[in-house]
């Protein structure tokens, strides 16, 4: 007669599986309310406030998540159980990619100035005249901060300077306008002499108004613009950014 021999039982019991299973079900959570957060946003679904108290608790999940699979990771190597020991380590892995945009975004908030106005002519900055109700309903004034944000600037972005293009102003607009449109920005008021626009960010559906002004001189036609966020004391060095990568972009088209 065959003899059976009982089943032998896996080292750890159920304690690997089940702390795999319960670090991966707490990263798949953190992800949604991570991830849903800013779109909920966006949609009108909840106040920035809420949005950003989302935020945090996926944070808080996320290294509940990370913990766990550091504990799952350490349990089952002890215990021979090799599969469990790669999901706990993969469920760190995708802790530590989520993290990594909020983590950079507090280094970069620490790194600049809490300034969220940024213009190439801090002495005659471009105004905004279609779009003064919108941000007249928004936190952030219409008009231009003044000397502090512009000392501030001066430190923090020396970069950010007017772009002189010898350049009819006709074919300068006609590029303004095409390096606009493919920014994704909405051009709320067309001119002679330049256009003002909305961009809005993917994820918060934060909206930064721009302003660009454009002047015929001697030597040719000279690019100011301006951006500046609606909401928010700090725009982490976003319209600076946005700034400088614009008047490269339209600087190459016009080459």
């Amino acid at each position: 007669m065959p003899t059976f021999r009982p089943r032998r039982r896996p080292r750890g019991g159920r304690w690997p599986t089940l702390l795999a299973w319960l670090a991966l079900l707490l990263l798949i959570v953190a992800a949604l309310v991570m991830g849903g957060a800013g779109p909920a946003h966006r949609l009108e679904m909840m106040p920035l406030g809420t949005a950003f108290d989302l935020l945090r608790g996926g944070t808080y999940l996320a290294l509940g998540a990370a913990t766990l699979g550091l504990v799952t990771l350490t349990v089952a190597s002890l215990c021979r159980r090799w599969r469990l020991a790669l999901m706990g380590g993969l469920v760190l892995v995708v802790v530590a990619v989520m993290m990594a945009v909020p983590w950079q975004l507090m280094q970069r908030a620490q790194m600049v100035p809490p300034i969220h106005d940024i213009t190439t002519d801090m002495q005659d900055p471009p105004s905004f005249v279609a779009l003064v109700e919108a941000r007249e309903a928004a936190p952030n004034a219409v008009d231009y901060p003044g000397e502090a944000t512009a000392r501030q600037q001066r430190e923090a972005y020396p970069e950010i300077q007017p772009l002189l293009l010898d350049q009819p102003l006709a074919s300068v607009r006609s590029a303004v306008e095409a390096a606009a449109l493919d920014q994704g920005w909405e051009i709320v008021a067309r001119t002679e002499t330049g256009l003002e626009a909305t961009a809005t960010t993917f994820w918060f559906g934060f909206q930064d108004d721009v302003a660009i002004r454009l002047t015929e001189t001697p030597d040719g036609v000279r690019v100011d613009m301006r951006s500046a966020s609606r909401l928010g004391a700090s725009d982490v060095g976003t319209n600076a950014a946005r700034i400088q990568a614009f008047l490269e972009d339209l600087s190459q088209r016009l080459e």
